[in-house]
């Protein structure tokens, strides 16, 4: 994998990149639709290539227990298996071991676990997960880390932030590279010593990529950027940085003017299914009654299939009648949406005006006059 810059913003921390991986060229910064089990919801994979989508992300924890990390390399690997062609990003499985409290226990070695399925026993270790993931063919590949819930005692931080690094070392150990990207993971909580503490011992070891974790997990929007603010001038310039399950448009807006290349997160595809629409002026929620007779696009201009084909009245109709078409539709304009923002944001940086997209990304927001 390599990754290289292409112009940074004048005013801002904002920059566009190129990332190389074995299945094609991606432009940064980019938004990462989740495909947890091998599949973004709802949609097929030439729906998300449409919508201008360049990387799907793979859940290493659902696809291990499910349908296997050996049957999916028995049948070609993930690219074969899902039909998705361009690049792959799973994660570590690190989060979903997090919200399973009452299910594992972890040691220094690695994670103890019970599947949610059918209760079965597993341990996750740095070195087996880092197995899975080459097994099933990512292109991008992140470290085992303990993803820790807000608040948490500064003690508790402190053992979850030496482990994380301990389970980092042991990763890059077993990694065999074949052209394909490491990334680590930034811990260290909210405690700003213990943020700055792993970032250097990363550094130190030494990955392809830089993400940091343990965000949007409670906290406020502002301490979030807070934490952004003081990871990302630690990390090397010429490597990505990936802010891990974010994804509002302010937050990609926000991160990116603080040097953020990569973002994911179910916000597009989840907030579809509930009948929430992004659009650049804010958001509708389609079941409002003041939709019911509205003949007009989601969005004026959109040139997704849902804006082309259909009317937000229509919309309305099909998720009130429960109809499975209502949220595929919604999801497909949602990921369009978040590619056509990226596009513009690349735009944006490139032509040294981030800050005055970021003032019109806000202003235009507050021009909203649907009812939502």
């Amino acid at each position: 994998m390599e990754f290289t810059i292409i112009k940074k913003d004048t005013s801002t921390s904002a920059r566009v990149g190129r990332l190389t991986t074995p299945h094609g060229t991606v432009d940064t910064p980019v938004f990462m639709p989740v495909g947890t089990v091998g599949s973004v919801k709802g949609v097929t994979p030439e729906e998300v290539r449409d919508s201008g989508a360049q990387v799907i992300l793979g859940n290493t924890f659902h696809l291990y227990l499910r349908p296997g990390s050996k049957l999916i390399d028995k049948l070609g690997g993930l690219h074969r298996f899902t039909g998705w062609d361009g690049p792959i990003l799973t994660d570590s499985g690190g989060y979903q071991v997090f919200s399973l409290a009452k299910l594992r226990k972890i040691t220094g070695d690695g994670v103890i676990f019970q599947s949610p399925l059918d209760g079965s026993q597993h341990i996750f270790t740095p070195e087996s997960v880092i197995e899975i993931q080459e097994m099933i063919g990512s292109d991008m590949i992140v470290c085992l880390d303990e993803c820790i819930p807000y608040p948490s005692a500064y003690e508790y931080t402190k053992d979850s932030t030496d482990r994380t690094i301990q389970w980092a070392q042991k990763s890059k150990k077993v990694f065999s590279g074949a052209d394909r990207g490491l990334f680590c993971v930034v811990q260290g909580g909210f405690y700003k010593d213990l943020r700055e503490y792993c970032a250097k011992e990363l550094l130190d070891i030494g990955f392809d990529g830089y993400a940091i974790g343990g965000l949007s997990v409670g906290e406020t929007k502002q301490m979030m950027y807070t934490v952004v603010d003081q990871v990302t001038p630690l990390l090397p310039w010429d490597k990505p940085r990936y802010l891990m399950g974010v994804g509002l448009p302010e937050d990609l807006v926000e991160g990116i003017i603080r040097g953020i290349d990569m973002f994911d997160c179910v916000v597009p595809t989840r907030h579809g299914r509930r009948g929430y629409l992004f659009t650049e002026t804010g958001h509708m929620i389609i079941k409002n009654s003041c939709y019911k007779d509205d003949g007009s696009p989601v969005e004026a201009g959109c040139d997704c299939y849902t804006c082309r084909r259909y009317s937000r009245a229509y919309l309305r109709h099909l998720f009130m009648s429960g109809e499975m078409l209502g949220l595929r539709l919604n999801t497909i304009h949602n990921l369009h949406y978040f590619g056509r923002l990226m596009r513009e944001i690349r735009t944006a940086i490139e032509e040294g005006r981030m800050v005055q997209f970021r003032e019109w990304f806000y202003n235009v927001r507050k021009e909203e006059g649907r009812c939502s």
